[in-house]
């Protein structure tokens, strides 16, 4: 296919891409860009419109910092971070990545236009790492439960006991979670309102598990948001097939998104359960 035939192509998709759009999926109440049929349409769009490829990486963070600071609902929030760790094998959570400041971010932009409600909702962070998220989704108002690997949970507790103090319209806790085993009761009793998670779709092994832990996490009412680094297509795209099994998806439009924390390199999507024919 040559560049013209490319750029009709995007042009094509767009055009229909305009027609799918509808204000609010499941609790969101923004503009969301339904995602149907064939998955390698999406990636050829979003890559394609977004470019991420010529768009700098780590516009937001700094990996090699031991520390990163970043002001959200009217706090310094201080995140510790551990970049010795980042070097072993498939740990990504000892650091920040853009995707978690944009979707922290978008929480608290959404809250503040009237596009979420999150105070008092029961809220599950997957894949929670540093714990950013989790920590704006508590001083948002939520009650939070932020999960991850059991050797991620120490530094996950610290940033947690260091920025949720004094007058804190939510709360928070930890609870281990490996993605495919059985939630502890705690997570699904009663079904959370919001799943959360950034940059948790990283390769094709883990997708499996992580849909199960969606599937098992998520109820009629739940609304599932998550904000992703766009760095390989093919995993994405994976996913996405693999999720349309049990969910309806959206991409969520970036004029929602906090107008000071928008990346061509990061996507985010709504996902909301099937309902299951009686």
């Amino acid at each position: 296919m040559s560049g013209t035939d490319v750029e009709e192509e995007i042009n094509r998709k767009d055009a229909v891409e305009d027609e799918e759009t509808v204000i609010g999926m499941g609790s969101y109440k923004g503009k969301v860009r339904m995602v149907r049929g064939d998955p390698s349409d999406e990636m050829m769009l979003l890559w394609g419109l977004q470019q991420p490829t010529f768009s700098k990486p780590n516009a937001f963070v700094s990996q090699s910092s031991l520390n990163l600071s970043i002001d959200a609902c009217g706090r310094c929030i201080s995140i510790s971070q551990s970049p010795s760790s980042l070097g072993a094998p498939g740990v990504t959570g000892s650091v920040m990545w853009d995707s978690g400041i944009v979707l922290g971010k978008f929480l608290e932009n959404a809250v503040e236009t009237g596009l979420l409600v999150l105070q008092g909702k029961k809220v599950v962070e997957v894949g929670a790492g540093c714990g950013l998220v989790g920590c704006i989704a508590a001083l948002l108002g939520s009650q939070v439960i932020l999960t991850d690997m059991p050797d991620r949970l120490r530094l996950l507790k610290k940033n947690i006991e260091d920025n949720l103090y004094g007058d804190v319209r939510g709360c928070a806790t930890v609870n281990e979670l490996i993605w495919g085993d059985r939630p502890d009761p705690e997570l699904v009793k009663p079904v959370p309102d919001f799943v959360i998670g950034s940059d948790v779709i990283y390769s094709e092994e883990a997708v499996t598990d992580l849909l199960e832990t969606l599937v098992d996490l998520s109820g009629s009412g739940t609304t599932i948001i998550l904000a992703g680094e766009l760095r390989n297509d093919a995993v994405l795209e994976y996913f996405m097939e693999a999720a349309m099994d049990d969910f309806i998806i959206g991409r969520v439009d970036q004029t929602g998104w906090h107008p000071d924390y928008r990346s061509p390199r990061v996507a985010m999507y709504v996902l909301v359960k099937k309902l299951i024919p009686q």
